[in-house]
Parts: C-alpha cells; sequence; structure tokens
C-alpha cells in the first residue's frame, strides 16, 4: 500500500478495508502506523528479509530479528497512547512531569481538606515550557477546557509571552507560579511554593542538608540550590520523597504559607477551567 496520503486518509481507508475483510480475505503491507489498527492487533504480522540468503520471514509472534521491524507497530501504539491523553474536559498543561507530581499529590491532600480541583481535570506534562504551546494546541483543537501551569524562571517567561499561547488561552487561563508564591524568590518555579516544606523532606528523607543555604538565601530558587549543592540531585526524586512524606503528614502538614499559596492556585485553576 502507499504510504503518501495523509493520516486521515490513510485511517479511512484502513475502515474500508476492514469492511471488505468481512467478506473476503485481505491481505496488504505496509510502514505506516496509521494503516495498523490498535484493536486490530491480533491479525498483525511482522514481515522482516535479515537477508537475502534466508529470504522474508512472516512472524506468527512479536519477536524479531530486527527491533527496527517493530517501528510501525511501536508508533501505532504511541499514537493511540496520545490520543487517550486527549479526551478529558478539563486539562492542565504543566511544563514537566514533576510540576504534574506536585499538583496531582497537592490535590489528593487538599480535596481532604476541602480545597482542590472541584471537577476532575486531566494534568498534561509537556516537558518543557517551550513545548507547552504545542500541547494547548492539540487540547484546544479538541474543543476542550484548557489551562497551564508555567514556572516564573526565564523559560516560563519566555513560553508565557507567546502571542499565540495569550491568544489562545488569554491571561486567565495562564498560570504563573509567581501569582501564588509568597516568599522573597526572584521567578519562583513550582518547588517554591513549598520551599519550607521541601527543605525538611530532602533532609529527611534523601540526605540532602540544604537547610542553612535556603535560609541564607531566601531570594534564590529552591531547585537551582539543591543543583549547586548536592552532588547528583534529581528533581523527580525529590518530588517523589514529597509525595511519600504529604501521604503520611496531611495537607495540615504543609506551612500555613504553602497551604495558602496551594489554595489560591486551586481556586485560580478552577476559575480557569470552570
Amino acid at each position: 500500500t502507499t504510504n503518501r496520503e495523509e493520516p486521515l486518509k490513510q485511517q479511512q481507508f484502513r475502515y474500508t478495508v476492514g469492511e471488505l475483510a468481512g467478506t473476503n480475505q485481505v491481505i496488504y503491507t505496509t510502514h505506516s502506523p496509521f494503516m495498523v489498527g490498535s484493536d486490530e492487533l491480533n491479525f498483525v504480522r511482522i514481515v522482516e528479509m535479515p537477508d537475502r540468503a534466508i529470504g522474508t520471514k512472516v512472524h506468527t509472534r512479536v519477536a524479531v530479528d530486527d527491533p527496527a521491524s517493530l517501528y510501525p507497530l511501536q508508533a501505532a501504539l504511541g499514537y493511540e497512547l496520545a490520543q487517550s491523553m486527549f479526551t478529558q474536559a478539563r486539562n492542565l498543561v504543566c511544563e514537566g512531569y514533576t510540576d504534574m507530581l506536585y499538583v496531582e499529590a497537592l490535590n489528593v491532600a487538599a480535596s481532604d481538606a476541602g480545597s482542590g480541583f472541584k471537577r476532575p481535570v486531566a494534568l498534561v506534562p509537556a516537558s518543557s515550557a517551550s513545548k507547552v504551546i504545542y500541547y494547548v494546541t492539540v487540547l484546544v483543537s479538541q474543543d476542550l477546557k484548557v489551562a497551564a501551569l508555567l514556572d516564573s524562571d526565564q523559560a516560563g517567561d519566555k513560553a508565557a509571552e507567546q502571542d499565540e499561547l495569550v491568544a489562545m488561552l488569554q491571561r486567565k487561563r495562564l498560570l504563573r507560579t509567581k501569582d501564588f508564591a509568597t516568599g522573597p524568590v526572584k521567578g519562583p518555579e513550582m518547588e517554591d511554593l513549598l520551599r519550607e516544606t521541601l527543605v525538611v523532606v530532602a533532609k529527611e528523607r534523601c540526605g540532602w542538608d540544604v537547610e542553612q543555604v535556603a535560609t541564607s538565601q531566601p531570594q534564590r530558587r529552591l531547585v537551582d540550590i539543591f543543583s549547586k549543592e548536592v552532588a547528583g540531585f534529581s528533581k523527580f526524586k525529590l518530588a517523589r520523597a514529597f509525595l511519600s512524606w504529604l501521604g503520611g503528614h496531611g495537607f495540615n502538614g504543609l506551612t500555613a504559607e504553602e497551604q495558602e499559596a496551594s489554595k489560591q492556585f486551586f481556586a485560580a485553576a478552577n476559575k480557569a477551567l470552570a
């Protein structure tokens, strides 16, 4: 089959072939992931030619000599997984995976204290501030309600100044960490909304003691301090430690300022996604 048609036409062609297969024996070959349906994987056979002396092999199992032969199947599954991300009516795009972890954990804890999201919200990590606009564009095109949470560092500022992003979301749906931070940190990130608690968690759960530096340099971002003072610092490890700590201490275990910052954030997010 040809792979030159656009993806939607390839899918339409696959549906047509599926109808024909109801009363006819149909076999086709393809390199396109859009010609492989997730509901038809039991019909898929991987075909490869390790070398011309052996000839062509048709595998009855998903076990091949050349991993590259699995690319169409991997791409099809990846596309299906990506599509499943865009089904929730309300979506909050976060800069990264650790931001998503913090928001998710705070939502669970805050809900027990009468705060948090008022309706179900899908959290979508964009992996970087520069990629937020792409996720927002896809979600908006699906007529879904969308807001974005950006750090207030240089990367977040640059992303927030994109005309296309502002036009799609408007200011009320473009949430910035600086709008909720209560301390003197310049350009606060998500971690700075939980600064005091994360310093304690890092020391107790990870063995990273930056308390003295964090206290003496209150305007400096917490992640910058950890990155400088701790060899092998991991934002993911810190976030996981916080999740464990919050599960045992609950929302009331946070400082009064951190609780207030979280409540303000959820109030703004609920308003943006109403």
